[in-house]
Parts: structure tokens; C-alpha cells; sequence
């Protein structure tokens, strides 16, 4: 306890040594790749008849990320335009038919400098509405598809959109009209929380109820912050012409989310309530659902949510009451609800968990019960009235089920389609295959009793994706296709059932992903897309997928690219980058999900831009951690954590491949917390990479990533776990980089600003790079090159060059 109470305060007291350094660029063998095209976007009407493709750059700018931005129960917010503040704008938007050789037809008479968002597509999907912001805020404007044309619905100026809560537009069922969120005429000025004048204390109090949330950021903190969310949050709802014309649909309030009956009639609206928290985001804060007649007359309330601050422990609890309110997409207007039947509570032990109901029009009153679930509910995929499939899941067993039933025969019980636990990838049936049905909306694609699956097609001799065709009154399956590439990967998109045709995609590592229609009887492929490989530097990189075991016997793999102009017999460098995951059984531990026919794509986490800089590269390396029956995967983390790296290294150091003295390991997230605890407890490494990482679980108290128990139910774990109270063993290089505004769940800047102290005090050798603006995921492309050239130098002193005096 001692020695924890001193690293806790020399973590409190040791200043940062600040370094007045400019935005630096890596490499130009690294530069070249990262500062590329992107591929445009592709969006497709159901019919297949025209696809729309969408530009945007790679990356924002530092200056795009210095805006002003509030931080507000859980969003962040630009004031100034009433958008997210980390919204990805689109730039260009291109049309063309999709089958025959028609040019691509760029859409003219966009605005200046577009800044495109929120696409939506019309019922009829002849159009697709979309925002764009502007300096003085949002607008609306749509897009006619087949004639590539685009118009302003809304004005910015004159009347701006609300985005802050997105769910932003909504089609009437003419396709002619929108439901639009606009400002408010009466919204009162924002208080600037730096310069506000407090007019009392903030306080917080707790009744005796246990309330175990995550490290959530972006909260609420004071009544400044309250009265600035109610604000922001705060809209009017109006119907909106094409011609622009505009009447108002509902009255102010903070509205959350909006959703059309399947047939148009009738709107649901859910808005958020107070009293708001300063311990969850604006999701869990109270809210009322209300039905209304689609011109905008009120039926009835249909739900109404209390402040959920104090579920059960576990990552199966959940709220009492309705939940998860939504239309039946297979009916005209009917909505359906779930109910616990477990109080919400994965501790007390009941034959079902959950119950489904069914609402129909006026939806007034207890609706009627439909269907149970053993698990907690995950979903249900409407088919037509006789038939639907369920879906539910268990997270201390990763148990779950799917079942089909009857909608129109409450009585009869569902019957399981697959049992199966769901981290067991080679045993994955698929997805069902859905259509468009008359209003629009996705349903099961079902003909003569069958419907169809789509699956990933893992194995343990490769990936072969598959289409099936099941009889759902037997469960029997039939494979109609099987992808037979052995040197490039197919996924299987879509499937139309009435013309037996696939949509797929192809790729290989040096050919760019590309879409194609594949005729199921035939085999013929036809190419709708050819976009260009922009990474040819990487075409000659050697890649394959490894296979070795741990030292207990469980069969590990990984993703190994060998440098540009690798030699035979040279002893190179190594980087090796991972991210654990937890299993609950060995098989699905061992079974690997790693392609070596997927397409070589760097982007700005990636480890791959070292094989330009010579080094040999192990990605996506296999770090199972296994707890099976009674035992927990964290009991044994970091001898588990320690045994997968050094089978790691073992596996490449066999093939001749690497100088197994000169590796390096990286990781981003839960990943960095790995890198920290494999250099405090094992001497595998000479350096290492650690970005956004937490490395004290005592400030993650009530669980973190996939543990439930609280600090308080394992104490020995959080402890042992956590590389903060191990800062005296690390003897390793190790580069800690952060984005100053993380937003993830756990992952405080504070936790990188704090281990580097520890490290420091206690002599180890450790830079912090913080950068500015960013969150956990990097954005500003100052910030990716900054990151890529520290990461580079890093490797070089430490790792490429170990041991090397400099002058």
C-alpha cells in the first residue's frame, strides 16, 4: 500500500517536461502512402439501377478540429453550426447507372466548399436529401438522382437546421416532403462556463441506490452545462416541401429521435426529459415516445423512461419497463416493445429474460405478449405475418440463440434455428438475406418457406464465403454458392432472390476492392465498379497469414508482411501490433479471422508503413485472453498476455526472418494497455508504441473492457492488471502517444499524463506525445503525420538502431 500511495503521488506532483515542437512529417516512403485519395463511397438503390458515389478527404485539419466545441452529456457539439463538431463532411457526389458503360456523371450545382452529411435516402428512392454546413449553420438540400442534380431546400441563413441529436431528416411517404429539426426562435444565449460567474456550488448526491456506470465522458457537470445542452438540444419540428415551403409539425422541445410508420401514417418521437445527470449521457436521460398522426395530431404516449442511473451489476443488465420501442416493418402501423421479465437483473435466475409485445393502432394500453426470449433480446428480423426470426444473446456465456416464430400464433413457441456460442466464428451460419417490401422496408427475403444466408465463411483451412438457402420448417440448410478463390477474397453483399444474383466484392492484396453482380447459376461476374489501387508502392510486399501455437497448446495466428526488397537470410527489425480479446473457450480462441488475400491497406493506425523503413511487420497478432467455466479470462491476463507475444516472436524468429533482439510491439486502446504491461513484465521487447491507452484500472472502478466486476468484487485484478502500480518495472522504451480531447469510455488523458509522471519519477526511459484536439481515434492530418514521424523515430533509436552510439 505504501508503495502505491508514492506512485500515486509522485504521479500528482512531477511536472511534464514540455518540448516546444512543431507538427513534424514522417518519412517520404511512409508520406507517400498516407497522403492519398480516398475511394469514394457507394450507395445504391435496392433496384440496382443507379449508384451514387461520395468524396471526401482523408482527413480533416488541425484547423477544422480548433473550433469552438461543447462537450455535452456525451456529444460534442460545434455551437456555431448546431452539428457534431467531429462530423465527416462529404465534398463531391457523382452518379451513374449501374449496369451497362454509362460515364460517371458528376453533380453539378453544389454549393461552395460542400460540407455533406446526413444522407438520406427518399421511400421511392428517386432522391436523397442530405445536410450541408455552412458558416452560418446547417441546411437541407436534395439530390435528384437520374438527373444528377441537386437543389436547397432550406436556408441557413434565414432558417437553420438542428443537428445536434442527429436523427435529422425524415420523408413523408410522397417523397415530396421531409420532417426537418430547426432552431428554435426563443433559444436563449449559451453561458460560457470560463467566464460564467458560479452562483453556488455544484453537488451531487446518492439515495442508498447502487449506480455502477462506466467512466463516461463528455458529461454534464454543472447547472451551466445543464442549462447549455437544454439549449443546443432544443428544436422545432416542421414538414418541409421540396419547394421549400414549411409548416410547423411540432412545438419545441428536446427532440431525439423521429421514425414514420411503415405506411406513413403515423410519426413516432421520442424527447428527452429532465431531471439530466452528471453520471450517464443524454441516452439514459428521462424521455416520453408519443405517437402522432403524420399530420402531426397526437394519438397516444407509448413510452415514458425515468433517468437510468442505478441498473443492476453486469453487462446484461437492464432497465425495467419498455425498451427498445419500434415499428413492426412487416405491418402497415403496428409497434412493437420488450419487457424484462427479470427486473432487468442478470442476477436473479428465470426461465426467459425477456418478452416481446405487440402494439397495434391506437396504441394505447399494455400491448399484446408475442414472444419470449431465453437470453436477453437483440432483435427480430420481420419476414410477413406468419413469419419472423428473433434474435437474442448472453455475455457471461457468449450464448446466442436465433429462433423463428409465428407473429400471427402468440401461443406457439418460437423454435431455435441456431444455439450457438457466438465468439465460435467457424460455426457463424450467416446473415438473412432481406428485400424492399411494398412501404419500403426491410424484411426477410422469403420464397416458397425459404429464406436465405449470407455468411463470412471462416474455416480453418480459409475464408470461403457462402450463400444458403434454409427451409425454415425443417432448419435444413442448401449451399447455393461457395467462393472457391484461393488468391482473392469475395464477400458476399446482397443477394436478389428473384433474379439469383449476388453483389460482391472482390479484392486481393495489390487489387483494390471493387464491386461486381455475380450470377449464381452461371458464375458470370460483371464489374460495376473499377477503382484504382492508390497504394502500388505496397505491390510488391510479401504477406501471409502464420499459424503457431502457445506454449499451452492453443493455436494462434497472424498477419506477416516482410519489408520492401526484403533479402533472403537478413535479419530485420520487427513490429509487432495487437489487441486482446477475451474468450470464455479455447476453440473459439484459436480460430483466426485473418486473410492473406485482403487487400494491403494502410491508414493511420496501421503498423504496415514500416516495411518501406525495413522492418517486418506481425499485424493483427492473436492475444487471446481464455477463462473458461468459473474462471474469468482476467484472472490469468498478463501470463497469458506474456505467453501469446513470446509465441509470437518465437513464429518469426523460426521462419529466419527477424533479429528477435530488435522488436517492437504496438498497440491503440486497449491494445496500448497491452504494450505497457508486456515491457513491465516480460523482457521480449526492445521498445514500444502505446496510443490512447488507460494503464490504471482503479479509475475505471465499476469494469472496463469486457470485465463486470467492480473493484470492489476483485481488487487482486484491478491491481495486478493495471501497469500504473508496476511503473517500477519498466525498463523498456516506451513512447505513450494521446489526443488531449479522448472521448472513450475509460480512456482520460489523464491516464497517459499520469503513467508518464510515474515512469518518470522512477527513471524509466518515456515520452508523452499529447495531441492537441484529438480524441481517441486521430483526425487532423498535422496530427497523423506528427504521429507517424514520432513513431518512426522511435523505432529507429530504439528498436532499428538498438545499441548503436550516436555522436
Amino acid at each position: 500500500m505504501r508503495n502505491l500511495l508514492f506512485l500515486f503521488f509522485i504521479g500528482c506532483i512531477l511536472p511534464l517536461t514540455a518540448q516546444n515542437l512543431g507538427y513534424q512529417k514522417p518519412h517520404k516512403a511512409i508520406l507517400d502512402l498516407v497522403d492519398v485519395p480516398l475511394a469514394p463511397g457507394v450507395m445504391m438503390d435496392d433496384a440496382h439501377e443507379f449508384m451514387v458515389l461520395t468524396y471526401r478527404d482523408a482527413y480533416k485539419s488541425i484547423e477544422d478540429l480548433s473550433r469552438q466545441e461543447m462537450r455535452l452529456g456525451g456529444l460534442r457539439i460545434d455551437p456555431a453550426t448546431n452539428i457534431g463538431s467531429r462530423t465527416n463532411y462529404s465534398n463531391k457526389i457523382a452518379v451513374r447507372r449501374v449496369t451497362g458503360k454509362t460515364d460517371l456523371m458528376e453533380v453539378m450545382g453544389l454549393p461552395d466548399n460542400p460540407k455533406l452529411s446526413n444522407f438520406t435516402w427518399s421511400p421511392d428512392q428517386t432522391k436523397i436529401a442530405m445536410t450541408h454546413t455552412t458558416a452560418d449553420g446547417v441546411e437541407v438540400w436534395f439530390l435528384d438522382v437520374a438527373a444528377a442534380s441537386v437543389k436547397r431546400v432550406t436556408d441557413a441563413s434565414v432558417d437553420p437546421i438542428n443537428a445536434n441529436l442527429g436523427d435529422v431528416i425524415n420523408w413523408f411517404d410522397d417523397s415530396q416532403s421531409m420532417l426537418l429539426k430547426f432552431l428554435p426562435a426563443d433559444r436563449k444565449e449559451l453561458i460560457n462556463g470560463a467566464t460564467a460567474v458560479p452562483t453556488g456550488p455544484t453537488i451531487s448526491t446518492a439515495d442508498g441506490k447502487k449506480a455502477q456506470n462506466r467512466t463516461y465522458q463528455d458529461l454534464l457537470k454543472n447547472p451551466n452545462d445543464e442549462h447549455n445542452f437544454e439549449q443546443l438540444a432544443r428544436s422545432t419540428i416542421s414538414r418541409v416541401r421540396l419547394n421549400g415551403t414549411k409548416e410547423e409539425f411540432l412545438p419545441t422541445n428536446m427532440y431525439r429521435s423521429i421514425s414514420f410508420s411503415p405506411d406513413g401514417e403515423y410519426v413516432m418521437v421520442t424527447n428527452i426529459e429532465r431531471p439530466f445527470s452528471y453520471l450517464v449521457p443524454y441516452y439514459r436521460f428521462p424521455s416520453v415516445t408519443t405517437v402522432y398522426t403524420k399530420e402531426g395530431k397526437k394519438v397516444n404516449t407509448v413510452n415514458t423512461v425515468p433517468l437510468i442511473e442505478d441498473l443492476p451489476k453486469g453487462f446484461m443488465a437492464t432497465q425495467p419497463g419498455r425498451r427498445s420501442v419500434s415499428w413492426r416493418s412487416d405491418r402497415a402501423a403496428s409497434l412493437i416493445y420488450v419487457e424484462a421479465l427479470d427486473e432487468g437483473d442478470p442476477a436473479n435466475e428465470v426461465e426467459y429474460r425477456d418478452q416481446v409485445f405487440t402494439l397495434p393502432a391506437p396504441f394505447a394500453g399494455k400491448g399484446s405478449p408475442l414472444v419470449k426470449t431465453i437470453n436477453r433480446f437483440s432483435g427480430i428480423r420481420w419476414g410477413d405475418d406468419k413469419t419472423a426470426v428473433l434474435y437474442d444473446r448472453w455475455w457471461d456465456t457468449r450464448n446466442a440463440k436465433t429462433y423463428v416464430f409465428d407473429p400471427s400464433a402468440p401461443n406457439k413457441k418460437a423454435r431455435i434455428l441456431f444455439d450457438r456460442n457466438y465468439q465460435d466464428t467457424y460455426s457463424d451460419p450467416g446473415n438473412f438475406v432481406s428485400k424492399r417490401n411494398k412501404w419500403g422496408r426491410s424484411v426477410l427475403a422469403l420464397k416458397n418457406g425459404n429464406a436465405f444466408l449470407l455468411g463470412a465463411g471462416f474455416s480453418d483451412k480459409g475464408q470461403f464465403p457462402f450463400l444458403d438457402r434454409m427451409a425454415l420448417e425443417s432448419g435444413k440448410t442448401e449451399r447455393l454458392y461457395q467462393s472457391e478463390y484461393t488468391d482473392k477474397v469475395e464477400s458476399l453483399r446482397d443477394y436478389d432472390v428473384e433474379s439469383n444474383q449476388l453483389m460482391v466484392r472482390i479484392e486481393s492484396p495489390t487489387e483494390f476492392p471493387n464491386y461486381a453482380f455475380r450470377d449464381v447459376r452461371s458464375g458470370k461476374v460483371t464489374p460495376i465498379t473499377e477503382f484504382e489501387n492508390p497504394f502500388a508502392a505496397l505491390g510488391s510486399v510479401h504477406k501471409e497469414v502464420i499459424n503457431y501455437k502457445r506454449e499451452d497448446g492453443l493455436d494462434l495466428s497472424g498477419t506477416l508482411y516482410l519489408p520492401v526488397g526484403y533479402e533472403e537470410g537478413k535479419k530485420y527489425p520487427m513490429i509487432l501490433w495487437a489487441y486482446p480479446r477475451e474468450y470464455k473457450d479455447k476453440a473459439s480462441a484459436s480460430q483466426t479471422t485473418s486473410n492473406p488475400n485482403s487487400f494491403i491497406y494502410p491508414y493511420y493506425g496501421s503498423p504496415v508503413y514500416w516495411v518501406t523503413r525495413g522492418y517486418v511487420v506481425l499485424d493483427a497478432a492473436a492475444f487471446p485472453i481464455v477463462g473458461e467455466g468459473d474462471t474469468e479470462p482476467n484472472d490469468s491476463f498478463r501470463k497469458q498476455l506474456v505467453s501469446n507475444a513470446k509465441a509470437a516472436i518465437d513464429a518469426v524468429d523460426k521462419l529466419g526472418y527477424i533479429d528477435r533482439e530488435r522488436v517492437a510491439v504496438g498497440g491503440h486502446s486497449y491494445g496500448a494497455f497491452m504494450v505497457a504491461n508486456l515491457l513491465s513484465h516480460s523482457d521480449l521487447f526492445a521498445a514500444g508504441i502505446a496510443r490512447s491507452g488507460a494503464y490504471n484500472r482503479t479509475l475505471t472502478p465499476f469494469g472496463f473492457q469486457s470485465e463486470q466486476r467492480s473493484y470492489w468484487d476483485a481488487p487482486e485484478v484491478y491491481n495486478t492488471m493495471s501497469p500504473f502500480m508496476h511503473a517500477d518495472k519498466m525498463k523498456t522504451p516506451l513512447l505513450l502517444v494521446h489526443g488531449e480531447a479522448d472521448n472513450n469510455s475509460g480512456t482520460y488523458p489523464l491516464q497517459s499524463e499520469r503513467y508518464f509522471n510515474a515512469l518518470k519519477g522512477l527513471g524509466a526511459t518515456v515520452r508523452l506525445v499529447m495531441l492537441p484536439k484529438e480524441s481517441h481515434g486521430y483526425r487532423a492530418k498535422e496530427s497523423i503525420l506528427h504521429l507517424l514521424w514520432e513513431q518512426d523515430q522511435w523505432m529507429d533509436k530504439y528498436v532499428k538502431n538498438k545499441g548503436v552510439i550516436r555522436p
